[in-house]
């Protein structure tokens, strides 16, 4: 059997598990029924947004008027919309996951793992904000505006102190024998122990 025709023979395997992921339902709220059901993590997320959202509202602006309304009420509607949708990206993850993700990673980064966690990282070791943030902030950068203000905030251009360039590794494995460890350890270590 040749190259060409292994290749048809080859085993495909399928996911099923996508089909099985089960959301629990509100199907009445406060009295109101809500038919099919709302799912209920999206709900409770919905929840928490306005509260976040209006709350400090309320107490800077007060009461919305019919023109404020949208403000108090479309920024959360939004973002649950559109956040508890699943990701292109990750497909079991929400979009509001992804989001709140690279947030984090572009505000704050993330802590190196170096030996497999058995030392920490120092800061000098982190990757900076400006290799973060990448080409995003160039327009704002080259703005008259708040140019200065970004390069305070993105730090120096170039490698950290104290961190050097990448690390070349080229492992080669070796077998050792017997013989090879005897030599190691010397010819004492072949000898038996009552033998003085």
């Amino acid at each position: 059997m040749g190259q060409g025709q292994r290749v048809g023979l080859m085993r495909r395997g399928h996911t099923y598990t996508d089909h099985f992921s089960l959301d629990t339902r509100q199907h009445e709220l406060l009295g109101m029924d809500l038919g099919e059901g709302i799912p209920r993590r999206a709900l409770l997320l919905g929840l928490a947004l306005y509260v976040a959202w209006t709350g400090p509202l309320l107490l800077l602006f007060g009461l919305p008027s019919r023109i404020t309304f949208t403000a108090y009420f479309l920024p959360p509607l939004l973002v649950v919309v559109y956040g508890v949708q699943r990701s292109r990206r990750t497909h079991r993850r929400w979009n509001v996951t992804n989001w709140s993700i690279s947030a984090r990673y572009l505000l704050l980064g993330h802590r190196p793992i170096i030996c497999g966690g058995r030392r920490a990282a120092t800061r000098s070791e982190w990757i900076s904000r400006r290799a973060r943030w990448g080409n995003k902030v160039d327009a704002l950068t080259e703005s008259s505006v708040l140019g200065p203000l970004v390069e305070r905030w993105l730090g120096e251009d170039g490698v950290p102190t104290g961190a050097g360039g990448p690390v070349r590794l080229d492992a080669k494995p070796r077998l050792y024998g017997p013989d090879a460890v005897a030599k190691a350890h010397g010819r004492k270590a072949l000898q038996p122990k009552g033998n003085a």
